[in-house]
């Protein structure tokens, strides 16, 4: 096997490395920001492969939020890149650089790599969320990859808990990223701080900073992380129904507040959970990869689809 592109795509910077066959680190790699005055994304991303291509490359791998169509290679829309409309992005790496180009939600692929290179070395059924600013998952089932008809499979920050629950980011009620994400964390505290509730923190605080407060005894930054814990636990729980994972890998800033969120998780999880059997062996861990997590989850797509 020759050499592969991972590109990553984020709101905030474009990653881009090169790969030597069965090498988990890049012998070349870029980082640029998203965006730039006068200056499409695409653009921008052409230029970083170039500044990285070997001279004979086998493919090339896209992590990039959604929703986006993998069969197709469609990004059909996302918040950080408005031009991205419906916009046929492998079909334009493949037009502009001449080989084979796979594209996956940046969810999907962070799990793909944790099972392959992190924390789900040795499993073969992996259940993988992340828990940030949204909450978003990937799924692998008997070693292989969960896409789904249209390849938009594993939208766990989506699925409803409370059907007459807060409004989440995409404009429905209910699902599991209006109540633990980040983002559903500081609207928690933000409103119960509107209505009077008494508390150290002020204003409009950050979920770090609501994790700080809650380490030091404030009772509604402890209050916020157990919301967000319990349903964190009906959410996996449900998962736990589908998939029978062997392990849940947490990844995303939310993730590290500890037990501030693991402790209600927990408990949750046993509360909702239908039958113990689920929970035999079953592993809970961290995620490992951190940043590097989309790269290589971009990596692993193209040495997958070309081996396939």
């Amino acid at each position: 096997m020759g050499h592969v592109i991972a590109i990553d795509v984020g709101g905030t910077h474009l990653r881009v490395a090169a790969y030597s066959s069965n090498n988990q680190a890049p012998f070349k790699h870029q980082r640029i920001k998203t965006h730039a005055p006068n200056e499409e994304v695409f653009e921008r991303m052409t230029a970083l492969i170039d500044a990285v291509w070997p001279g004979d490359v086998d493919a090339i791998g896209v992590s990039s939020p959604g929703p986006l169509d993998s069969r197709t290679g469609v990004v059909m829309s996302t918040p950080n890149i408005k031009e991205w409309k419906n916009f046929p992005l492998t079909a334009n790496l493949m037009k502009r650089f001449g080989v084979p180009t796979f594209l996956d939600n940046d969810a999907n692929l962070a799990g793909l790599a944790e099972w392959e290179f992190g924390a789900g070395r040795g499993h073969h059924d992996v259940l993988y969320l992340t828990v940030s600013t949204g909450i978003g998952g990937g799924v692998i089932l008997g070693d292989r990859l969960l896409q789904g008809h249209h390849g938009l499979a594993a939208e766990l920050g989506h699925v409803i808990v409370a059907v007459d629950g807060p409004v989440c980011g995409c404009g429905f009620r209910g699902h599991l990223e209006a109540f633990s994400s980040g983002t559903a964390i500081e609207r928690h505290v933000a409103e119960q701080l509107a209505a009077g509730r008494k508390s150290t923190l002020t204003g409009k605080p950050s979920a770090r900073k609501i994790a700080e407060a809650a380490e030091d005894g404030d009772e509604l930054g402890r209050e916020a992380y157990a919301r967000a814990g319990e349903y964190l636990g009906i959410g996996v729980a449900n998962y736990l129904h589908i998939f029978d994972p062997s392990i849940v890998i947490l990844g995303g800033g939310v993730s590290k507040s500890g037990p501030l969120l693991f402790e209600p998780f927990e408990a949750s999880l046993r509360k909702h959970v239908f039958h113990p059997r689920y929970l035999d062996g079953l592993v809970i861990a961290q995620a490992e990869l951190g940043d590097d997590a989309g790269l290589l989850g971009a990596m692993a797509l193209a040495r997958l689809k070309i081996q396939s």
